[in-house]
């Protein structure tokens, strides 16, 4: 089955649009990679200032792949994948962080269910 990878991003209050313009705008390769299954950001509600950065894949070799290739890529580059770092122009200095922290979890799919269809 597939895996999971949520990057836990601490995002001050007043960063909080910056860091979803800057996903909003992102490149998007990371649709089109290998293994690639699902990316959902979510923003708090409540009691924390975490936005879980939700990834699923095909395989945790799928997943390192797109590391070492086109988010490296665009994290250093500037090719704007969205993350702490977000979207610089190519020759313009790297914008500030939006987020203060970021923490990257990693989990197996040993169950799942879809809605049931009437």
């Amino acid at each position: 089955m597939s895996i999971v990878k949520i990057n836990a991003l601490t995002v001050p209050a007043e960063q909080r649009e910056v860091l979803e313009r800057r996903f909003a705008s992102r490149a998007g390769a990371v649709e089109g990679s290998d293994g690639f299954e699902w990316f959902e950001l979510l923003r708090p509600v409540e009691g924390t200032d975490q936005y879980l950065v939700y990834t699923r894949w095909r395989s945790e070799e799928d997943f390192q792949a797109w590391m070492e290739g086109p988010m490296k890529a665009a994290h250093q580059g500037g090719g704007g994948e969205g993350g702490a770092a977000g979207a610089a122009g190519a020759g313009a200095e790297r914008p500030k962080p939006a987020a203060s922290a970021s923490t990257v979890w990693s989990f197996e799919v040993v169950q799942q269910a879809a809605p049931k269809k009437a």
